[in-house]
């Protein structure tokens, strides 16, 4: 019997099908990230008994039943009926003191172009593909400081001089930080090579810097700062207590940067220094060529997690009589015109979003960061 050889050959191309229902889309995502197994699809089902026990009065006096807008100012009548939610309508009265602190209200205009200028300059700068990527950061690091502090302090061209005093609120918060965090990435990496260096010298200088401000919690930094440094000086000779608090708050968290960088620079394998030696490279471009950036590229966790305590820490500098949004926000809690029930409530909800914003923001970059460097291991 002859088979037809043209009968086992298809002459017309079939479409593909569409995967079955359950593999793909949201019933796939569910099922495998869900209800995978019996504790997971447990722990599912607690949760979302525990977000329907929670959302709604969370909802209900966060948004529904909350206070938005005063049209009368009335204030702290508003808020005070049973039953009210939120005074938000207070947050947007006291927003600018919130932001700027006793920054006087007729040069507002001064740290709100501060502000601006840093988000404008920073948002490219961290941007990879922006381009002029160099000016970009010799805007930022050189020329923005040095505006600001003619903006924001005055005495020149014709501004009102300001005291360092009555800044506040988040500008002294985001002040603190940036500067904290720009100038402890330097010296934290130096300390980390310095306690690497085969120099005795150097080494054990590095070392003791590294132990002793690792030792002494922040709150005491910022108490001798304020206290204890001025018995120090020349008689007369005063120190501004933001620069004391910029000083102590560098120092602090390069300490611990140092020992993050030292973790990366001791995870590398001996291989790439070696490397590093026989393609004949100095010390220095060794370092900044080939180790540095795999060593920091595997402890921007570390890194980016001491940026943000360093972020929530800038609320101890009311030890030096700063303040920051958080003591902006107590100290208006006690407005008596606004006093009402849940006025204490609404204020930290507001400072802890705001915290949280900021935080949440570096944490997700610090993941942009982590999948775009992820080159080693794909």
């Amino acid at each position: 019997m002859t088979l037809d050889h043209d009968q086992f050959v298809r002459k017309e191309l079939v479409m593909a099908e569409k995967p079955p229902g359950n593999s793909t889309g949201a019933v796939a995502w569910m099922r495998q990230n869900l209800f995978s197994s019996v504790p997971n699809t447990i722990l599912t089902l607690l949760s979302i008994a525990f977000l329907a026990w929670i959302i709604p009065p969370l909802a209900q006096f966060l948004i529904f039943k909350a206070i938005w807008v005063d049209p009368l100012g009335q204030k702290g009548d508003l808020c005070r009926p049973e039953g009210v939610g939120a005074c938000w309508a207070f947050v947007s009265a006291r927003f600018s003191f919130f932001l700027f602190g006793f920054y006087p209200l007729d040069q507002l205009w001064r740290p709100s172009v501060v502000m601006l200028s840093g988000l404008v300059l920073i948002i490219p700068l961290f941007t990879p593909k922006a381009p002029f990527k160099v000016v970009n950061a010799v805007l930022f690091f050189v020329v923005l400081p040095i505006v600001s502090y003619i903006l924001l302090a005055g005495g020149m061209f014709g501004l009102t001089p300001v005291a360092t005093e009555k800044w506040g609120g988040l500008l002294i918060t985001l002040i603190i930080s940036v500067v904290g965090i720009t100038c402890s990435i330097p010296i934290g990496i130096m300390l980390a090579l310095g306690r690497r260096s085969q120099l005795p010298i150097i080494k054990t200088l590095s070392i003791l810097f590294i132990e002793l401000w690792r030792a002494v919690p922040l709150i005491t930094v910022l108490f001798m700062a304020s206290v204890m440094l001025p018995l120090f000086l020349p008689y007369g000779t005063t120190v501004d207590k933001l620069l004391r608090a910029l000083v102590g708050v560098t120092l602090f968290e390069s300490a611990y940067l140092a020992e993050v960088v030292r973790g990366g620079l001791q995870a590398l394998p001996r291989g790439q220094y070696e490397a590093a030696s026989s393609l004949g490279l100095s010390y220095w471009k060794s370092m900044g060529l080939i180790i540095l950036p795999q060593a920091i590229k595997h402890v921007i966790p570390g890194i980016v997690g001491n940026f943000i305590s360093l972020f929530k820490d800038t609320s101890l500098v009311s030890i030096v009589g700063l303040f920051d949004l958080l003591n902006t926000v107590q100290s208006a809690t006690g407005d008596q015109d606004w006093l009402s029930p849940n006025l204490t409530v609404t204020a930290y909800i507001f400072a802890g979003l705001v915290f949280w914003v900021f935080c949440f923001s570096m944490s997700r970059y610090s993941r942009f960061l982590e999948r775009r460097l992820d080159t080693g291991h794909r």
